[in-house]
């Protein structure tokens, strides 16, 4: 599905990834693991097409598409999604119509028909199921208000009325408390098929005891320098980055 390879990106002039390789399969989930500062969310920001981050080198395969010639909306289209660490907050757009406009965006972009507003409405009120967003939430305006657990169900609400095809979840269980943490990921894991994939990115073991990854990554100055399966961030949980720092300026 995802094929990164010797991926270089800087932003004002600074270079964070430093030649970073990754192969994800249709049905996995990775995890990102590493120290504030590593890259992990400049990568998730590259592939979606952040115009803040320059790609110097390298490339980034998407279902056979070169992603790097794709503006950001056709990388959406294509079924990218990315679930922001700080969602932000858009005062004036209610939910209804701000999602109403990003599915008939996506329905255009691969030329199907706009949906009539009884099947979205209808939608709406079995994907919010998923996550146990509050119908009130629905008709506020994008984020504001939200309390920082509402920002990250309402993140995960909107990917499952998207059904991306491989997903980014940017440090989802920041700020989160156990409630919401297990919401969020409970809900993440009901979409979840053979066909979609996920980059998980997260300081902590917490999130991956609901997410379980197939595959796990350190990231550490722009380098995937180790990678395991899901025990690996349970060692990192237990001794730290700075084991594996060691290991690789041994």
């Amino acid at each position: 599905m995802l094929e990164v390879r010797n991926l270089h990106a800087c932003i004002n002039g600074k270079e964070i990834l430093k030649g970073v390789d990754l192969t994800i399969k249709d049905g996995e989930i990775h995890a990102l693991m590493g120290t504030n500062g590593a890259g992990k969310s400049t990568l998730s920001n590259v592939i979606v097409g952040h115009p803040s981050y320059e790609v110097t080198a390298g490339s980034i395969t998407f279902n056979g598409q070169n992603l790097l010639e794709m503006k950001p909306e056709e990388r959406a289209h294509a079924g990218i999604f990315l679930s922001f660490q700080q969602p932000v907050e858009i005062p004036g757009v209610s939910m209804v119509n701000f999602m109403r406009a990003a599915v008939n965006a996506r329905h255009k972009a691969l030329g199907e028909e706009q949906m009539k507003s009884t099947d979205f409405l209808k939608l709406m009120r079995e994907k919010r199921k998923f996550v146990e967003i509050d119908n009130k939430l629905i008709n506020r305006s994008v984020n504001e208000g939200f309390s920082g657990g509402e920002k990250k169900r309402n993140e995960i609400f909107q990917m499952a009325m998207l059904e991306p095809k491989f997903c980014i979840l940017d440090e989802t269980d920041s700020g989160l408390d156990v409630d919401a943490l297990r919401i969020v990921a409970e809900g993440f894991n009901k979409l979840r098929t053979k066909e979609t994939s996920a980059m998980v990115i997260t300081h902590y073991q917490r999130l991956l005891d609901y997410i379980r990854p197939d595959v796990v990554h350190v990231l550490l100055d722009g380098r995937i320098v180790k990678t395991g399966g899901a025990e690996l961030a349970q060692e990192i949980e237990n001794r730290g980055f700075d084991w594996i720092k060691e290991e690789v300026t041994e």
